[in-house]
């Protein structure tokens, strides 16, 4: 691959290692780059990857970050951005403009949701929503104004699965763009790439950073597609700060770790939590009784990190529970070394119409639960504890 092929402001060295040497790609916390000459600064315009200009459009610390996570997901390039939403608005808004539609699974991201929901409307952009058992009829039925498929798979917080293959087929025979919110899975249980997805996007402030100290986004995809969500970047001003790209690079390297360990200590809890008199159901992907579960096992190499679950009582029995947890913490977010445990109904999802959480299938009684690197004895002694009468 060319340096121009490998992206907008390129300059790779080999994959995650600096020119110097060290081992640990280190921080470049510059604004802007000066030029030998202004022949310099005419040439780059000639050809961005021969130089960095500015640290809105590229940076040194950012695309050896990018570079791991394309090769981690086996896509031809990545970018960075400063939240997950950061990168779902960019990457969205690169592809749409008034008049047309964007095709979204009801059961995302609260985000995401208000995204869809409240903004793309106000810029002349319709949204038709579907179940994530319905996604390949609602694709092959889509109007002649659609242009983009919105996915999550496993959803948030519902864990649904969609069949990505069968989706990207149906998509690509209409000619829509497919994204993808790949957070869950993370890259360690899920390639959508290779299932025919168009555009992967993370939340790097969960899985890929890993240890609640960071917010960041990613999008991967091919060089094509990811030039023109770098144009919205720059122009949207979402980029990610090298000390964050740092970071995110530093959490790549133990991600395979945790998210195994994470994903054996969900399977447990999950099948305990299933049996427990006081809830009412279970959703895992990895539990034969999830709807998804053939089709996970499918597409999947692990079922996450997240499990949710509704207990008997509504609201008020679910915050009874949390607010006996002891070794969980109340906290949103997902995908860190600690466990965390939210209610969508007051976290992710709070201020949602009843209409449209049924829509996304969140009760008031739901719990979901991100499993850290814990101890599971801990966690299942915690969760026993906070469940009992």
């Amino acid at each position: 691959m060319s340096e121009r092929e490998s992206g907008p402001g390129r300059k790779p060295p080999r994959p995650g290692v600096d020119p110097s040497g060290a081992v640990s790609f280190p921080i470049f916390q510059a604004a802007t780059y000066a030029f030998p000459d202004t022949a310099g600064i005419e040439a780059y315009h000639e050809d961005p990857s021969s130089h960095y200009f500015y640290s809105r459009y590229a940076n040194p610390t950012c695309d050896a970050c990018a570079r791991a996570l394309a090769a981690l997901e086996g896509g031809e390039d990545a970018l960075l951005f400063s939240s997950g939403m950061g990168a779902i608005a960019s990457a969205v808004f690169s592809f749409l403009r008034s008049g047309d539609e964007i095709l979204s699974m009801s059961d995302v991201y609260g985000g995401t949701l208000r995204l869809f929901q409240d903004v793309l409307p106000r810029f002349g952009v319709a949204v038709t929503w579907f179940g994530a058992s319905d996604a390949v009829a609602a694709i092959r039925s889509a109007s002649p104004a659609a242009r983009l498929v919105y996915l999550e798979s496993p959803t948030n917080p519902t864990l649904e699965i969609v069949d990505l293959a069968a989706a990207a087929r149906a998509a690509r025979e209409r000619g829509l763009v497919t994204l993808i919110d790949g957070t869950f899975a993370s890259p360690v249980n899920q390639k959508p790439l290779s299932l025919g997805i168009d555009v992967v996007i993370h939340s790097a402030t969960k899985y890929l950073g890993g240890h609640s100290d960071l917010t960041a986004g990613a999008v991967v995809g091919s060089s094509a597609h990811l030039a023109r969500i770098h144009a919205a970047m720059k122009v949207f001003g979402t980029n990610l700060d090298p000390f964050a790209a740092f970071l995110v690079h530093r959490g790549l390297k133990t991600l395979e770790v945790r998210v195994r360990r994470q994903c054996e200590s969900a399977m447990r809890i999950a099948s305990v939590l299933a049996e427990h008199p006081r809830v009412r159901r279970a959703l895992y992907p990895g539990l034969a009784s999830h709807p998804g579960h053939e089709v996970a096992r499918r597409q999947m190499s692990g079922f996450g990190g997240v499990v949710t679950f509704e207990v008997k009582g509504g609201l008020e029995g679910a915050r009874r529970v949390m607010d006996r947890l002891r070794v969980v913490l109340n906290a949103p977010s997902l995908g860190s070394v600690e466990s965390l445990a939210s209610i969508p109904v007051l976290t992710s999802h709070e201020g949602f119409s009843a209409e449209a959480l049924a829509r996304a299938g969140v009760t008031e009684g739901m719990i979901r639960l991100s499993v850290g690197v814990e101890p599971v004895e801990d966690l299942l002694a915690d969760l026993d504890g906070a469940l009992s009468e």
